[in-house]
Parts: C-alpha cells; sequence; structure tokens
C-alpha cells in the first residue's frame, strides 16, 4: 500500500455551467481521447456491439469510436444537460446521430437491462463520483458476462508539489481557468490503491487495473470468447 498524504477533495457531481462546458470542451484532449479510443477498440475486437460510454461530456470519444466502428451503436450518458447540449451538435457536426444515441442518465442508476452491452466504457467520470461503488455494480450488470471494459481516470498524487508540476506541465494555451479546473480533479481523483479496493468490492472479475500514464490509471478486461 502506498502513503498517500494528500487527502481527497470532492468536486461537484455534475459541471455544468455553460461556461465551465465551453472551456471544458476547448481543452485539447484530442491525442488522449483518441489513445483512450484506440485502448478501447483494442479490448473489445467486435464488428458489432453496444457500447456504453458513462461521464460522455460532450461526445468526443463516442465520436472517434464511431468513426473507427461504423458498426457500433454508441450509448452516451451524463447528467450535465449542458455538456450533453453541446454533445448532441458535435455528433451532429460529425453526421453520426444514427450511431450515437446521448441521453440524460446517473451512471449510478442505469436504466438498460442486465447483461446489454458488450462494452464499458468511462474517461474521467469516477473523480467526480463522491462514492463511485454503486457506478462499477452498475456497470458489471449492464455488461455481458464476457463484456470489455475500458475506465480511465486521474491519480490523485501523494502531494502537493506533484499536483503543482502536474498542472504547471499542461502548458501555456491552457487558461487559469482550465488550470484550475485540472488542479481540482487531481485533487478529487482516487489513488490505484483505492481504485483497486473499489473494484475488489464492485465483484468485477477479470480485469487488469494499472497506472497507465505519468497521470491516469486504468482498469481494463477483453472481451472474453
Amino acid at each position: 500500500m502506498t502513503n498517500n498524504k494528500l487527502l481527497r477533495i470532492l468536486e461537484p457531481e455534475v459541471m455544468d455551467s455553460w461556461e465551465e462546458t465551453v472551456e471544458y470542451d476547448a481543452m485539447d484532449f484530442v491525442e488522449v481521447n483518441t489513445a483512450f479510443a484506440q485502448t478501447a477498440s483494442e479490448l473489445c475486437r467486435l464488428d458489432t456491439a453496444k457500447v456504453l460510454d458513462a461521464g460522455t461530456g460532450t461526445a468526443r470519444i463516442p465520436i472517434i469510436l464511431s468513426q473507427m466502428h461504423p458498426h457500433w451503436q454508441i450509448w452516451g450518458i451524463d447528467l450535465a444537460e449542458n455538456m450533453l447540449k453541446l454533445g448532441f451538435q458535435n455528433v451532429k457536426d460529425a453526421g453520426l446521430q444514427d450511431r450515437i444515441s446521448l441521453e440524460i442518465v446517473d451512471a449510478k442508476r442505469l436504466p438498460y437491462p442486465d447483461d446489454y452491452f458488450e462494452l464499458v466504457i468511462s474517461n474521467s467520470l469516477v473523480h467526480h463520483l463522491p462514492n463511485p461503488l454503486p457506478f462499477l455494480q452498475e456497470l458489471k450488470r449492464v455488461l455481458q458476462p464476457k463484456g470489455a471494459i475500458c475506465i480511465r481516470d486521474l491519480i490523485r498524487p501523494s502531494d502537493a508539489a506533484t499536483i503543482d508540476r502536474l498542472v504547471e506541465g499542461i502548458g501555456m494555451e491552457y487558461s487559469d481557468r482550465q488550470k484550475d479546473l485540472f488542479r481540482d480533479s487531481l485533487h478529487a481523483a482516487f489513488t490505484i490503491d483505492e481504485v483497486e479496493q473499489l473494484v475488489t468490492q464492485a465483484k468485477i472479475p477479470g480485469v487488469r487495473i494499472y497506472q497507465s500514464s505519468d497521470r491516469h490509471w486504468t482498469v481494463e478486461r477483453s472481451w472474453r470468447q
């Protein structure tokens, strides 16, 4: 077990002012979103699939995935109405309304039937949840028993100096407001030890949990034949 001296500071579960939404969507996440989509694709090598993206935000990842997999049907869910409003526009601009459905849904109380999806993905949702366990339990319920999983989020550093270094390292092109959002997210994030405990409590079998960058953890599972 690592000794993390930095206590978790919660962020609002729903980031939904129009200002925050526009600031978020303007941040250059193309590289990390594409890398995430590529990882998800490698975990689920199916020609057709039903995919759930929990915490879809402005739907950037579903758009990339849909362009990679024209026969996948993707449901993107979020509680933030303004995020989805901008997401609808992004999906429309990409011409993908027939493949991507966006819905206001609480990831902790999913309306979908058991064993429904071949793949469940989530990028940067978990740190917004005061307690992610209900989400992980719901993920397990709606995912097919042999289904694939790709969850990624920030790691909470062990000290304030590391947070300062990460925030200052994201580049001069980011506004002070965008840097503040990133700092808040790092404070709200979980350690890998905490993520391992949550996955164990949710009783999700066959997953790999690892640090995937200097600031991210990933929980993944391949489609099982």
